[in-house]
This record gives C-alpha cells, sequence and structure tokens, in this order.
C-alpha cells in the first residue's frame, strides 16, 4: 500500500525530550519504519520547522519524511500551529490530486483536521484513519485555565472524530471519551503504542551492590506527570533514593522553573538529600536506566497512554502506576505491576514499601511484565494490527468505489 502518516508536530527526526517532542515522534518513526519493513511505501508529512531541510528526506528502506511548508521554518509550540493547518492541508490536497495514498493516517487532531480538510479537496476520496494519542476534552477537564490548548480545540477535534473514516484509539479508556464526542462505536479499534524489544528487554543492572534501593520517575516535568506525588510518596519510605529523569539538558536544570518548583518540594518533604534530578536522558540510554531501577514510578493525573510503563516492564523492572487511561490496559494490578490511585501518595508509600521488602515479588512482577510486554507490544504486532486496518479501509474504499462507477 501507498501510505502517508500525518504528524504536523511530531516529526520521527526531531530530538527527543523537549517541550513537543516525546512519545508521538516514537510511536509515529517506529510506526512507519515497520511497515516499510513489511514492504509498503510510507511518506511521513510533518511541518517543515527548519529552513534547511529539503522537501523530502529517506528514513528508513520504504520510508520518506516529507516537509511541508506551515508556517516560519522554525520550531513553533505545537498550541501555535492550528492557524497553519489550511496551509498544511493545501499542501496534502496538491500532493494527492496526483498522488493519491491508499490511506492517509492522521495523528494528533490537528494533523486529522488538515487530513480530512485535504481529504475533501480532492476528486479521489482518501480515506482517514484517526490516532488522537490526546484528548482536549481529557485534557482541558484536568487542567482547566492552565491547558494552554486552542479554545476551538475540543469542537474540531470532535468534528476530526465523526469525519475520519476509521479512529484507532491508543487505549480502551480513549474509546469511551470518544464515543462521548460523537464519534462511532462501529469505526473505532483499539491497537496500544509499541514498544522496540529488542531495545528495552531485561539484564543485568550496572549499579553497585549494597547501593540504596533506587526509585526511578522518568517523563517530562511538567505538574500532570504527578512527581509532586511521588516525592510525598518517598517522604515515607526511608533508605530509599529517588531519581528524577526528563526536563531540560542536564546543564539547564538550575534555572528550569519546574525543576526549581520541585527541587522546593523535595526540601519541604525534608528529603533533598535523597532526590536527585539528572535532566534529559537520549532514549537509547533508557533502557540501561531502567534496568538500574528497582521500581519505576509513573503516577500522572491522567494518562492518554503511557509508554513509561510499558518501556520498564519491557526491561523486566516493576513497575507502580496510576491507575488512570492508557495504564489501566497497560497494568494489569498485582500481576505485571501495581495500580494506585492518582495524586494519592499515602497508597503509592505503601506499595513503594512492600515492594521494596519483598525482592521475589519485584522479580515476579518484573518476569511477568517483560513476558507481557513482549507478546503484546512488540512494534511487528502493533504494525500487523495497523496493517490489518489499513487493508480493511482500502477494501471499502474500492467496494464504495465500484458501487459508484457509472452504470453499476
Amino acid at each position: 500500500m501507498k501510505i502517508d502518516l500525518i504528524s504536523e508536530h511530531a516529526s520521527p527526526l526531531a530530538t527527543l525530550g523537549g517541550v513537543d517532542a516525546g512519545g508521538q515522534n516514537v510511536h509515529v518513526a517506529a510506526l512507519a519504519t515497520e511497515l516499510g519493513r513489511r514492504g509498503h511505501e510510507v511518506t511521513v508529512c510533518t511541518r517543515r520547522d527548519d529552513p534547511g531541510l529539503p522537501d523530502e528526506l529517506p528514513f528508513a528502506p520504504g520510508v520518506t519524511v516529507r516537509h511541508v511548508p506551515a508556517g516560519a521554518p522554525r520550531p513553533l509550540p505545537k498550541d501555535d500551529l492550528l492557524a497553519h493547518m489550511p496551509t498544511f492541508a493545501r499542501h496534502l490536497a496538491r500532493r494527492w490530486r496526483s498522488q493519491p495514498p491508499d490511506v492517509a493516517h492522521a495523528h494528533f487532531w490537528m494533523s486529522g483536521l488538515a487530513a480530512v480538510w485535504a481529504a475533501e479537496a480532492v476528486p479521489l476520496p482518501v480515506p482517514v484513519v484517526q490516532t488522537f494519542h490526546a484528548l482536549g476534552v481529557v485534557k482541558r477537564r484536568h487542567q482547566a485555565a492552565a491547558d494552554t490548548s486552542p479554545p476551538q480545540r475540543v469542537a474540531l477535534e470532535a468534528s476530526v472524530a465523526q469525519q475520519a473514516r476509521v479512529i484507532i484509539a491508543t487505549c480502551t479508556d480513549e474509546v469511551r471519551e470518544l464515543i462521548g464526542c460523537g464519534a462511532r462505536p462501529e469505526a473505532m479499534y483499539v491497537v496500544p503504542c509499541g514498544v522496540d524489544c529488542q531495545a528495552f528487554q531485561p539484564g543485568g543492572s550496572s549499579r553497585e551492590s549494597g547501593s540504596p534501593a533506587r526509585i526511578l520517575s522518568i517523563g517530562r516535568l511538567v505538574p500532570r506527570k504527578g512527581v509532586d506525588t511521588v516525592l510525598a510518596a518517598v517522604a515515607q519510605v526511608p533508605d530509599a533514593e529517588l531519581l528524577v529523569a526528563g526536563g531540560p539538558d542536564q546543564r539547564d536544570l538550575d534555572t528550569d522553573p519546574e525543576v526549581a518548583r520541585l527541587r522546593r518540594a523535595a526540601r519541604r518533604y525534608g528529603i533533598a538529600g535523597r532526590v536527585r534530578f539528572i535532566g534529559r536522558v537520549a532514549h537509547a540510554e533508557v533502557p540501561a536506566l531502567l534496568r538500574s531501577a528497582d521500581v519505576v514510578v509513573s503516577t500522572p493525573w491522567y494518562e492518554p497512554f503511557g509508554i513509561v510503563p510499558v518501556e520498564a516492564m519491557a526491561c523486566g523492572t516493576p513497575v507502580i502506576a496510576s491507575a488512570v487511561g492508557g495504564h489501566l490496559d497497560t497494568v494489569a494490578d498485582g500481576v505485571t505491576g501495581l495500580l494506585v490511585p492518582p495524586r494519592d501518595a499515602a497508597a503509592l508509600a505503601g506499595r513503594l514499601r512492600q515492594l521494596l521488602a519483598d525482592p521475589d515479588w519485584r522479580r515476579r512482577l518484573g518476569a511477568a511484565g517483560a513476558a507481557y510486554a513482549r507478546a503484546r507490544y512488540s512494534w511487528d504486532r502493533i504494525a500487523a494490527e495497523t496493517e490489518a486496518i489499513y487493508a480493511a479501509v482500502r477494501q471499502d474504499q474500492a467496494a464504495v468505489a465500484a458501487r459508484t462507477e457509472p452504470g453499476q
């Protein structure tokens, strides 16, 4: 098949760890690579954010990244990109008139908006498959006035959900939210995000024996990720260190306002000496970091999917996660990890104390998590499920075209 992946702000070429560069970039890059490996012709359409970038750039066998001119060719916050989506859509439409893909798979709501606009502007319909990765209605519910999304997001997102031929949700909780937005249940599938099981796999820890128990929190440093809850819990877990990875580069830690806020919280809890901020970690270094921990903690207020628990599980490291969003699918409580209520430091502390006091339990959870991650979240399985959805969409499209041919 000819497949266009539309990812307006999350380029597979981006350096991970920035404000708007994270899980979606990894997802698009890995999905494109695996689809190319399976013999498809894949083009990733992403916004040009650097004037020096070529129009097209080979990315992997069968995969090309196409840089779409939409707005100034420089990095822009994703929340500022809505005004440039009509330009993005016109570019897609021009391309699709002469080179229509069999399917266009949009990632994030603004990509979906551009894709459905472009599909409406071409004579031969291009079926649009949509993955949201995050929903504005959920973000607004939890962040209220702190939500920086465009005010039109919720309404426009609902229109994309209603117009897309098919929606691929990343977890079952998202399906419920999308039905509330008016999406058709019969047009929805659940395909989770994947993990590179070659890079993320069990192995020995590089830590010295006899060192304190290590609790690891890794991810973007924004309030909704719940690092405050982890700090409050660690204050109730004696003789354990907390490693906080993510956020700015290490050289910028002392000037970052969120790091400063979290450091003040650590001092307030009396654990500043047991907490270490290490800043942004290259994705290639994450597996070793996960394997170095006794337990990985991920306790956001809400989470559209949550790749950190899956990557930790794949490495055989036990996980404690908040019982929200995608975590409800990925972490089977008491089997592949542990779930706790969000924003509940006492519950988290209790689970941490139990887990750190029982090495055998940690080993059992780690082994079960690794087996589950390999079986359910490997990229070859995720790509195969996505490919099957594309094939069904293309077959349906062919049937519609046959019914509308003259004389039929």
